[in-house]
Formats: C-alpha cells, sequence, structure tokens
C-alpha cells in the first residue's frame, strides 16, 4: 500500500477516535485541525493515485466531518443568494 493511502487510513482511525472523546467545544477545534491535516492528504492521494480515488478520499473525508461541510454550504448558499427555504405559510 503506498505511503498516500497509509496516511488516508492513518487519518481516519485518528478522525474516529478524536471522535469519541469528549468535548466542550462539540469538537469544532477538533474538526479544524482534521481539515487543515486532511486537506493535503487528499492531494497527495490525488497526485499518486489519480483524481478518482482523490474523489473517494475527500467523499469519506466529508462523511466523518460532516457538520462542518453542511454549515459551509449554508454559508455557500447565503453569500450566493441562493434559493431561500420557505415555509408552509408562504
Amino acid at each position: 500500500m503506498s505511503l498516500s493511502l497509509v496516511l488516508v487510513c492513518f487519518w481516519f482511525v485518528i478522525a474516529n477516535i478524536l471522535a469519541m472523546t469528549p468535548s466542550k467545544d462539540f469538537h469544532w477545534r477538533n474538526a479544524y485541525v482534521l481539515i487543515a491535516v486532511g486537506i493535503p492528504i487528499v492531494g497527495f492521494a490525488t497526485m499518486q493515485h489519480g483524481p478518482w480515488v482523490g474523489l473517494l478520499v475527500l467523499a469519506g473525508g466529508c462523511s466523518v466531518l460532516r457538520w462542518p461541510v453542511i454549515y459551509f454550504a449554508r454559508w455557500l448558499r447565503r453569500r450566493s443568494g441562493g434559493l431561500r427555504h420557505r415555509g408552509p405559510a408562504e
């Protein structure tokens, strides 16, 4: 197995261990560190194995860090003036 895939597996193990530990800030500090470390690992895996493996690694990371991805998507939607949620009364 290549070094990039070993780093990806190690990142996933560390992410799961950090998710099991108690946190006062709802794991946001851990998420920031995992994102900062994970982005270069995704790039490294993409460089070594191609874009399809890179997309799989990215999708796996997004599934682990789903709340930062959801908040980022909401922020992008607000910034772009995208579709707004309309309630049943509107």
